[in-house]
Order: C-alpha cells, then structure tokens, then sequence
C-alpha cells in the first residue's frame, strides 16, 4: 500500500512533465519532416505580422513589469539569536520545592495562602512537566521573600533582550541606525515608556523609527509579530525590521493556592529572541531564511476561547493566569482551522486531490468516513510546535501523524528551557540547526499558540544549508539530546 501511494504521489507531483514528453516528441517529429519551402512560408507570415507581434511584445512587456513592481517583497531573516541566561539562574524542581518551604517559614502568614496541598500539587506538575534540571528563572525568585518588583521586572526584561539583541547586531554586523522597524513584544509586563521605547533608547535608534509594543496576547505573540513586521516591510523599501519576542516572571509568578494558576509557575521560564528580517534585496545571500506564508487564526469570538487562558485575581486577590479545562478541546479546534488554512498554501496537489476525494465520498456516499488528515510532511521538512507543555506537544504529534524526530525540537526545548512563551519557536529552530538538519529548500514551519484563542503559524524556507549563528543557546549541550524522560 506504501509503495502504491509513492507511486500515486510521484505520478501526481510529476504528471505535467510525463504530458509533456510525448507532445515534446511530436512537436520534433514535425520539426524534422518541415523543408527549406516550409520555412520559407512561416517567415513570409511572420514578415507581414509585424505589426501583430509588436503589439503582444508592448503587452508582455507592461503585464511583465506591473507583476515586478506589485508582487510581495521577498522578506530575509537575516540572523536572529535566543537569550542564554547565566548559569547561576538555573533552577531544579527540589530547589524550586525548597525555596516555597524557606518562604512559608520565614513568612507563616503565606500558609494560609500556600497550603501543604498546593506544594504537593506543584511538585507533582513538575515531576510529569517534561521541564529538565537546566531551566532558568530570575535571581529575584530564588531570594527570600521572592522580590516581585518593577525594579526587579525591569532587570529581568532588559538582561534578556540587552543580550539576546547585542549578540545579533554582533553576529549580523547591522547598523542600529539602519533599522527602520522595531516590534517587541511580552504579554503581561507592559510597563511606561514601553519595552519598544527602552530598545530605542538603549541602541540610539533613529527617530523616524516605526515602533510597535505588543502586549496581552501570549504565546503566540512571536508569529504576530514577524506578521506585523512582513506588512511593514511591504510599506517601507530597503530596511530592516528587528522583532523582539520575550516574557516577564518577576512581576508574574503566582503566589497562591488556585491549582488552575499554579499551571503557568510550573512551565515557564526564562527566554527571550532576537530576530533581525529585511527586504533587500541583497541580503538573500547572507539570509538563512526566507519566509514563505504566515496564517494566524483567532477564535476569540467564541466565550470559551476567550475565557479558557485569563489573568485575574483568585479568591484571596493574588494575581495569575487561570487555565479553565475547556483549552484542550479550544485548543484542538483553533489548531484545526488554521491548520484547514494553511493546508492549501503548503501542500502538494496530490494531498490536496486525497482530500478533496475523501471529503466528498463523506459528504455525498458515507458520512462515517473518516476525515482525511493530510501528510505535511510531504511539505514540511521540521515542525517548530510552542511547547506549552508535553500534553500540547502529545495532542499535535498525534494530530499530525508526527514521527518522534519531527517533535524531537519542541520536547528537547521544553525540557532544556521550558516553556519561554512567544521566543520558544526560536529556540526550536536553532536545535534544528545546532543538529545540523537544516538544508538548503528545507521548509520550517512554526506554530505557537495563545491566549484570545490564537494559533498562528510561520513558514520559512533555507536558502543554504544553515549552521548555527555564534553563541547559539544549544552550543555547550546539544550532544545531550534528545533525551529519554521516564514520565
């Protein structure tokens, strides 16, 4: 049966050239029977059809430079880098469990807000997280009591995106004076001037700079932005868009007894990605990537997938995130219909004739047909899935009929940096690229999920085969990887 589908893919895939030999072989045929008086005839029509020929020539000639100058600037990414934290910052789960003990006893007030169940809770969630003992989280969550301050916001925010920014304009050699756009987004800190203000700042950007801050909307939030930088790059010729994705723990970890908060202490950590795009048209050859499609999709009209990811205050008004049980099934239909959507962007005809066959059968002969799910790995090459955590990541590998190599970087990530939120997708991408798997044509595809409900997806494709960039957050451990997790 395997062998028969290969067959009918290739057939497919190929069908047009397998036309076109025979009428190639007719056409010669005819070519070779034609003598010096055919020839003759056909100039003395072309002779007298000057006028003909030159009217289709200004015709091709206008239709071919109206689609140069109206088609889509191709969009570069350049380079882009992920933040490394200091190895000080790495935290394990029996450190994490020792850190609440040290605060309940120093502070006994907080066990009427942190019981012994609550612990029990988080340290079960840890232990079946996926989270590895190399995670990272602020310096000032380790301290006791955890300093949750706007000073402490702000070191943690500036550390993160100084570095991850400093380390692509070191790699890239950009003029900070050549960026024409800067987009940074974070979901819950949000402080005045913005976090796109303190890069201006920080880096003397020009004051023509087109600045964007993108708060509230999750983890999805890094595919907006690259989609926010592509319409930008639309608009302005010769230029570069620097995106910035990062989170913020120090003002956002959740002190309380509400399981349904309790969740996001246990995944997140700290990340952070700098990604440098351009529109030039001379930068192809430096590029890694070209992007190819971008497809967000947004439920958020629906209650339930509105509701399913909110910050509020719980019942004694400690602040967090509350994950309500509706966002697997949420979740599960927003994947679907951008998943509906980008299928006819990225898949060959041949998955497409399977599916059209198989939803027809369904809707006119037997209704208890199965949906066709298409095979896109027939169209892309690595999957960059967010890893909101190993339930996510289970739930799409079986969606998509996965194989364990094609989730090997979302697992890997989740384990060696947690969920680091809207950067996550990079870092998965750069453990392709530290494996040495990314070549040349190669297709990526990004999909990350967020709160609203959002699933947005980013497809990019290699324009060589890409090496990891200098200080690539998997340098000193990607020889650990993959790793087996006894869960």
């Amino acid at each position: 049966m395997a062998n028969v589908k290969l067959l009918y893919h290739y057939l497919v895939a190929h069908f047009f050239k397998l036309c076109l030999l025979p009428l190639m072989a007719l056409v010669a045929t005819k070519a070779s029977n034609l003598n010096q008086e055919d020839f003759l005839i056909l100039w003395f029509h072309l002779e007298h059809n000057l006028l003909t020929l030159a009217i289709l020539s200004v015709v091709l000639a206008f239709v071919s430079a109206v689609y140069l100058f109206t088609r889509p600037k191709p969009v570069y990414l350049v380079d882009y880098s992920c933040h490394l934290p200091p190895p000080h910052q790495k935290v394990t789960a029996p450190m994490i469990i020792d850190c609440i003990n040290k605060n309940l006893e120093a502070d006994p007030s907080l066990k009427s807000t942190y019981d012994e169940s609550s612990v029990d809770f988080f340290l079960k969630i840890l232990e079946r997280s996926g989270l590895g003992d190399e995670t990272y989280i602020p310096e000032d969550l380790l301290t006791v009591p955890p300093r949750q301050t706007m000073a402490a916001s702000r070191k943690e925010t500036e550390q993160v995106i100084f570095d991850a920014i400093d380390n692509l304009m070191a790699n890239t050699k950009v003029n900070p004076r050549d960026i024409g756009i800067v987009i940074v987004n974070s979901s819950t800190f949000n402080p005045t001037p913005s976090l796109s203000a303190m890069v201006v700042n920080k880096y003397k950007l020009r004051s023509n700079i087109k600045s964007f801050n993108l708060g509230g909307m999750g983890c999805s939030a890094g595919v907006i932005a690259i989609d926010l930088a592509k319409d930008m790059l639309q608009l302005h010729r010769n230029t570069y868009a620097l995106v910035v994705s990062t989170e913020n723990m120090s003002r956002n970890m959740y002190i309380g007894a509400n399981k349904s908060m309790l969740l996001s202490n246990c995944l997140f950590r700290v990340g952070g990605a700098a990604i440098l795009l351009s529109n030039k048209s001379g930068d192809r050859r430096r590029s890694k990537y070209k992007l190819v499609h971008t497809v967000r999709t947004h439920t958020g009209a629906d209650d339930k997938s509105f509701k399913c990811v909110v910050q509020e205050d719980d019942e004694k008004g400690k602040t967090g995130v509350s994950l309500s049980k509706d966002i697997t099934s949420v979740a599960a239909r927003t994947i679907t219909k951008n998943i509906a959507t980008l299928g006819p962007l990225v898949l060959p005809v041949s998955e497409k004739l399977l599916f059209l066959m198989t939803y027809m059968r369904k809707k006119f002969l037997d209704d208890k047909i199965k949906h066709y799910v298409p095979d896109f790995k027939r169209a892309i090459d690595h999957f960059c899935i967010h890893p909101g955590g190993r339930a996510l990541i289970d739930e799409l590998e079986k969606m998509l009929e996965l194989s364990p190599i094609d989730v090997e970087p979302s697992r890997s990530t989740l384990h060696r940096f947690g969920n680091t939120s809207s950067s996550s997708i990079w870092y998965e991408l750069a453990y392709t690229e530290a494996k040495g798997r990314m070549k040349k044509g190669n297709k990526a595809w990004q999909i990350a999920l967020g709160s609203g409900f959002k699933c947005n997806s980013a497809v990019w494709v290699a324009l060589r085969n890409v090496e990891p960039s200098v200080n690539s957050p998997w340098e000193h451990c990607i020889a650990k990887y993959p790793v087996k997790l006894d869960l």
